[in-house]
């Protein structure tokens, strides 16, 4: 019997339904920028750190972990000396990070508009 038999219909909106997981690590900030700075390639550690600003080690490592587990990048670990892990998005993370890119582009194009939106209610906190 296949795992899929044996698995609910998947409702975002039940809180048992594990895509709303998977929604939660694919849009969350670090998991997001993750997917989209592997579009690029292959990245080690130490370059997606110095590439996502701002994230500190245990977010980055527990944002590789989730992707990891939800199939959507794969680790590699290289046996040289120092050791190097790298990161790639797997077909599926080629997917999702597709989508995820189009949300990032739509919101970076509509800034200004939220911006303004918030200035107008009172809430300088995106400025």
């Amino acid at each position: 019997m296949l795992i899929e038999e044996t698995l609910p219909q998947a409702d975002i909106f039940d809180r048992r339904c594990p895509a709303r997981n998977v929604l939660g690590h694919v849009t969350g900030r670090w998991g997001g920028l993750v997917l989209m700075a592997l579009q690029g390639g292959t990245l080690r550690y130490s370059e997606l750190r110095a590439r996502i600003d701002g994230i500190s080690e245990k977010m980055l490592a527990q944002a590789l972990r989730e992707l990891q587990l939800d199939g959507l990048i794969t680790r590699t670990s290289r046996p040289v000396v120092p050791p190097h892990t790298e990161y790639t998005l797997t077909e599926s993370g080629r997917e999702v990070a597709v989508l995820v890119r189009s949300l990032v582009t739509w919101i970076e194009d509509h800034v200004h508009d939220v911006i303004a939106a918030r200035t107008c209610a009172g809430d300088t906190t995106l400025i």
